[in-house]
């Protein structure tokens, strides 16, 4: 039972992050790439430590989904555009300020 809960988590996780990369207007705050980085990877170790194959290649995918969005938003912050539904104005980091 842990395993399929496990899984269902990991798929939702995974239907977020394909999202976010198909969307290719979509950038995502720093903090939301590291944090989603720290607990997919997490759960990838967690998962093959309890031999929960599904689930832990579930994360991995997802782990990658995120680093192909980590470069999206290393790219964009790199060139201080806007992440996706903010304006300059509402971001002091973006703005110069």
């Amino acid at each position: 039972m842990v395993e399929l809960l496990l899984a269902v988590t990991f798929a939702c996780g995974l239907v977020v992050a394909v999202a976010h990369v198909i969307n290719s207007r979509f950038i995502a705050p720093v903090y939301d790439v590291v944090a989603n980085l720290t607990g997919f990877v997490c759960a990838v170790a967690a998962s093959t430590l309890l031999h929960h194959w599904i689930p832990a290649l579930l994360a991995a995918l997802a782990v990658g989904c995120w680093l192909v969005l980590a470069v999206r938003t290393l790219r964009a912050v790199r060139r201080r555009q806007p992440l996706l539904g903010q304006s300059p104005h509402e971001d002091p980091y973006l703005s110069g300020r």
